[in-house]
């Protein structure tokens, strides 16, 4: 068995596991978590008791859940082809530096803007929850373009997992229409070079359910009772 991603649609931070997959060369699947509704279903909280994406089902019946947690474990299989990096080594923990900011500032950022779209609230409160969420978005983006410090990559040696990470939570910007991007050249560049990947091509159009063509070792979907089945097998 070919290990397993649930990635979560619409727009799940997901999104960056499924580049990182592409861009690692390891055999893989997909199972497709529709949010909010399958996401905190009795079904798949048998995969993830959080009720969140993404989770990664491993050919042994181990699941990892955390972006932070899958991209390592990815990062891990793929050392020989310079996509991850020996633990303790100096790129190990610049990469977990760079990962750690995006899950936590970066990602953090925007909660309030979700918050907001997904929840009926009124008005004066979406106003301010709104504009909180503004504020730290736009804050998050000035510390990565400093961050970034003129480099063409987060790592500055080529793309990496954290560039894989990044481009699955600044789409976000795109749905929500926070920031001007071209305020923060630096991270524009990184955004529109990073849509010209084939991995982040295959991603998008595996969210949108058009024709996908795996640059990778995309081994094809499997639906939640046929994932489930598998994990039982595995037990």
């Amino acid at each position: 068995m070919s290990p397993i991603l649930f990635y979560g649609v619409p727009e799940g931070c997901s999104f960056g596991s499924i580049v990182a997959l592409e861009w690692s060369g390891v055999p893989y699947r997909l199972c497709r978590v529709e949010m909010p509704e399958a996401v905190s279903g009795a079904d798949y909280a048998r995969i993830n008791t959080v009720g969140e994406t993404p989770s990664l089902l491993l050919e042994d019946g181990r699941t990892i859940s955390e972006s932070m947690a899958i991209l390592h474990h990815i990062g891990a299989r793929a050392i020989g082809n310079g996509l991850g990096f020996a633990q303790g080594s100096a790129d190990f923990d610049r990469l977990n530096q760079m990962l750690a900011f995006l899950n936590t500032s970066f990602f953090k950022a925007f909660g309030p803007l979700w918050y907001a779209f997904e929840h009926p609230l009124a008005p004066e409160e979406k106003q301010a929850l709104m504009a909180y969420g503004i504020a730290g978005v736009e804050k998050a983006h000035h510390t990565l373009e400093r961050l970034l410090g003129g480099r063409e990559w987060l790592l500055g040696k080529g793309p990496s997992l954290a560039d894989a990470y990044f481009v699955g939570i600044a789409r976000w910007n795109d749905f929500h229409k926070v920031v001007d991007r071209r305020q923060f050249p630096g991270l524009d560049r990184l955004y529109e070079r990073m849509q010209q990947e084939a991995a982040v091509r295959f991603a998008h159009a595996i969210e949108h359910r058009l024709e996908a063509k795996s640059s990778g070792g995309f081994r094809g979907e499997v639906d939640l009772a046929e994932a489930l089945g598998l994990l039982k097998q595995a037990a």
